[in-house]
């Protein structure tokens, strides 16, 4: 019961994720970057300690999955803050949140995996939806279909994360394997915005405020919690309760930021909430 109460302030703090980026006015490359460089600087001490052994023993395959896998998470991260620039929060949230739709598409395409028919109706719904959406938000201009697709592939980055992340974890600990990832993000992110020119500094104490809140309130309370969660709760249980993180962004945004939905943006949200529902019932 404890698990499934902590899961609900997990999903609470996923989605402020969305709030936060939008109240930065930092560029994406670094909200993204010093996000990730936070986190790392807080578990270093904690990973360092506990797994030094584990991480001095980890043979090179691992490291180099652990490798892609970081650079993936970081272009995950990039394209989502990114997206949150150009689109509104409620369009954002929800397509970002496709990403169980090309897991399954991508694991039957490269791994035959065997599709069911509730799991294609699901997929099919859930595009059905995003088109809705990507459709509606193209009467608001070329930007803002930008900040969809920038969204869309958020979600296919983080799948891609995903797919490569169960390899790498069946050989390492969640943290040791968490710990590696964040780094290789970070520095992937930092590499790109000195290439870039994007300026590393000076920020202002408030945007300090925010990457601070992205790293604790997000990351560790929100993800980590959810890790931990699926020690006690099964993958089904916790994947349908993140279902729930575009309702409260999307709340977040209309008390803080006065952002009403469109009525495409609403239907077509519940329409892929729906589809990812039907496909994540299939997998009891």
């Amino acid at each position: 019961m404890k698990a499934k109460y902590m899961m609900i302030v997990a999903i609470i703090a996923i989605s402020f994720s969305s709030i936060f980026i939008k109240m930065s006015q930092a560029p994406p490359l670094i909200i993204a970057s010093y996000r990730l460089g936070i986190a790392v600087l807080i578990m270093s001490p904690m990973v360092l300690l506990k797994h030094r052994e584990e991480l001095k023993k980890a043979n090179k395959g691992t490291i180099k999955w652990c490798i892609i896998s970081g650079v993936v998470l970081g272009l995950h991260f990039l394209t989502w803050v990114s997206s949150l620039k150009y689109t509104s929060i409620a369009s954002a949230v929800v397509l970002v949140n496709t990403a169980p739709v090309f897991s399954v598409v991508g694991g039957y395409i490269f791994f035959k995996e065997r599709l069911h028919k509730k799991a294609i109706i699901g997929i099919i719904i859930a595009f059905i939806g995003a088109a809705l959406i990507s459709g509606g938000d193209y009467t608001l201009g070329s930007n803002i279909i930008w900040g969809d697709f920038l969204a869309i592939s958020a979600a296919l980055f983080f799948t891609i994360y995903l797919a490569i992340g169960n390899r790498a974890r069946k050989e390492l600990s969640v943290n040791s394997y968490t710990f590696i990832v964040y780094s290789v993000a970070f520095i992937t992110l930092i590499t790109i915005a000195i290439v870039t020119n994007v300026p590393l500094y000076p920020y202002t104490l408030r945007e300090w405020y925010i990457f601070l809140a992205l790293a604790l309130v997000c990351t560790f309370l929100g993800h980590s919690v959810c890790n931990w969660a699926l020690e006690y709760l099964s993958a089904t249980f916790v994947s349908t309760v993140v279902l729930a993180e575009p309702i409260f962004s999307i709340v977040w945004a209309y008390y803080i930021f006065k952002e009403i939905p469109y009525l495409w943006q609403m239907i077509g949200g519940l329409i892929i909430l729906c589809g990812i529902y039907l496909y994540v019932d299939n997998e009891k």
